[in-house]
């Protein structure tokens, strides 16, 4: 079978495929992406797509910081790939946004090069949390080693973050205008944190550029939304049956999409409004809604689903026992914390949120939601249980999946499974002092470091709420141990 390229397209289009509706030849660089994987494909990607349809500005360089993966798949492709949207009725379509892959190991002065760029005027990243090396307060993690090595050595970075302040020196030097800087990572306050951690980096060396990132450099916070499972062979072979050629790295995601972004950039910007994306001046209250209701559910049905043997969200909520647990988490603990910005109504979000948990066609599988709790549930979850307890209202169904992670971590550890976090080390010695008996264990998690919010960790309240929750859990082996009605 042919592979994906630029002389396949209209033999696609013939098939009904949907094609970039634009000249790839004459499309300019104006973004510059850090982290080109699956979500931002089909996220970040597929609304600058569909700005090029009328703005030939918007092509996209990806910046790769360690892996040629992507830019190795997708090279021969001519850095064309398939967006497979799975619903009752699957459609397809090719992106071409894509007009430059960089590995950033391999070229520094190639990726400063694009980004001190005039024509320039987007940067983009989804590196994941970790990926901007803050400490618990929020502030850059100085004596992180790549960060070390930023301070060292500024003109070939190993971070974001030094990739950026390099960058912005330049145009400041250049007399350049500085872009707008967009995280596009699920992190609370994304715009502000990455604001920090660029300024705190810049006053290492230079306070004058800090001074002036800190006055000058547009860093809106967003909310993005789209489940978008991991690519497998099975997508691949759809893929192909569908397009007639190979496609290397497709990506697949639902129908929902959603970009939020705050009202603060400066200069040239995509036409936002015509392709779908709200400006607004409450990210916080999307960004809310979407960590609590939809990602603080997935979190459960993730760890909750996985103790009883479910391998996806759409197994997990199909479980009457656990869909009914996770409703009235949502309903009730979850709603409670939240005050709906204007443009969005919680009861109908919710009631969204839960239809598209339920869609057949989308294997989200629940492992990789599991990936990283120690970063995801302080947001996802133990943020909303500080609020509870400060208003008075109930914690014991939010208590339930923090225990199953806990348990969760106790059997990766018990048989030698890797744990995907970047605290792994200390969850596995965790994990393997754990005895099954609660207090001990729940005792045990209870002094992870820099996990914590101070208000819980040696609240009695949360310390009953999890033991009673770990113990409920303890035997839970399949899908006929998993009994949540004591929750309800």
């Amino acid at each position: 079978m042919s592979s994906l390229n630029h002389r396949s397209l209209p033999a696609l289009a013939a098939r009904g495929i949907q094609v970039p509706r634009y000249d790839r030849e004459h499309i300019e660089v104006g973004v510059v992406h850090f982290g080109p994987g699956a979500f931002h494909r089909a996220h970040q990607a597929y609304y600058l797509d569909e700005a090029l349809g009328a703005d030939p500005r918007w092509g996209i360089c990806e910046v790769s910081l360690q892996s040629s993966g992507v830019r190795d798949a997708l090279a021969p492709q001519d850095g064309l790939y398939t967006i497979a949207v799975l619903d009752e009725h699957p459609g397809y379509r090719v992106i071409g946004a894509i007009k430059q892959m960089l590995v950033a190991r391999e070229s520094p002065a190639a990726v400063l090069e694009r980004l001190v760029d005039p024509a320039t005027k987007l940067v983009t990243a989804t590196i994941t949390e970790k990926g901007y090396c803050l400490r618990p307060d929020g502030g850059l993690d100085t004596q992180h080693p790549e960060v070390q090595h930023d301070v060292q050595h500024p003109h070939a970075p190993h971070t974001l973050i030094g990739y950026l302040v390099q960058a912005l020196k330049q145009r400041r030097e250049a007399n350049v205008p500085p872009p707008n800087i967009v995280s596009c990572d699920n992190l609370a306050d994304n715009g502000k944190r990455l604001r920090r951690a660029v300024v705190e980096l810049a006053a290492l060396s230079d306070g004058d550029l800090a001074k002036w990132i800190e006055r000058e450099v547009p860093f809106p916070c967003t909310m993005v939304d789209s489940i978008t499972p991991a690519t497998d062979d099975a997508l691949r072979a759809r893929v192909a049956a569908a397009l007639g050629v190979e496609d290397r790295w497709p990506v697949q995601r639902e129908a929902f999409c959603q970009w939020v972004i705050e009202d603060v950039m400066q200069g040239p910007t995509p036409d936002w409004a015509a392709i779908g994306v709200t400006i607004t001046n409450d990210v916080a209250g999307f960004e809310r809604a979407k960590l609590r209701l939809l990602n603080g559910a997935h979190s459960t049905l993730a760890y909750v689903g996985s103790l009883a043997g479910l391998e996806t969200v759409y197994e997990a909520i199909s479980h009457p026992d656990l869909d009914r647990f996770v409703q009235r988490l949502m309903r009730e603990d979850f709603r409670a914390s939240l005050r709906a910005p204007q443009g969005l109504d919680l009861d109908h979000y919710i009631d969204a949120v839960l239809e598209r948990f339920r869609n057949p066609a989308i294997r989200h599988l629940l492992a990789q939601i599991a990936w990283d709790g120690s970063q995801k549930l302080p947001f996802r979850i133990l943020n909303t249980i500080v609020e509870a307890l400060e208003a008075g209202r109930p914690i014991a169904r939010m208590c339930v999946p923090i225990a199953a992670w806990f348990h969760f971590v106790r059997r990766k550890a018990a048989n030698g499974d890797t744990i995907v976090d970047p605290m792994a080390d200390a969850l596995s010695e965790i994990g393997q002092r754990c005895t099954g008996e609660a207090a001990h264990d729940v005792s045990a998690f209870m002094n992870l470091p820099r996990f914590w919010p101070a208000r819980l960790a040696s609240n009695e309240l949360v310390r009953h709420g999890l033991t009673r929750a770990y113990e409920q859990l303890a035997t839970v082996q399949k899908p006929a141990d998993l009994k949540l009605d004591c929750f309800l």
